[in-house]
């Protein structure tokens, strides 16, 4: 199972740079690199919530879930 974010994405549609939008959701530009890159175990709903308010969208903007390669049907 994969969560993918498409920060990126979100980001570019709004003309954000990874700074502006760290700042306006109040965590560090380093925290938004984990995010970004896939590295983030967890994402507090306080944040997603920031996140969701800042780029005026729904949490499905921003996370989707993609199966794993090869998983069965069941």
């Amino acid at each position: 199972m994969a969560i993918i974010v498409d920060l990126d994405l979100q980001l570019a549609k709004r003309g954000l740079s990874v700074g502006e939008f760290a700042d306006a959701v109040g965590i560090t530009p380093a925290n938004i690199a984990v995010l970004k890159n896939g590295r983030a175990k967890a994402v507090r709903f306080t944040t997603l919530d920031a996140i969701c308010r800042t780029l005026d969208c729904q949490p499905g903007d921003v996370l989707r879930w993609v199966p794993d390669e090869g998983a069965d049907d069941a």
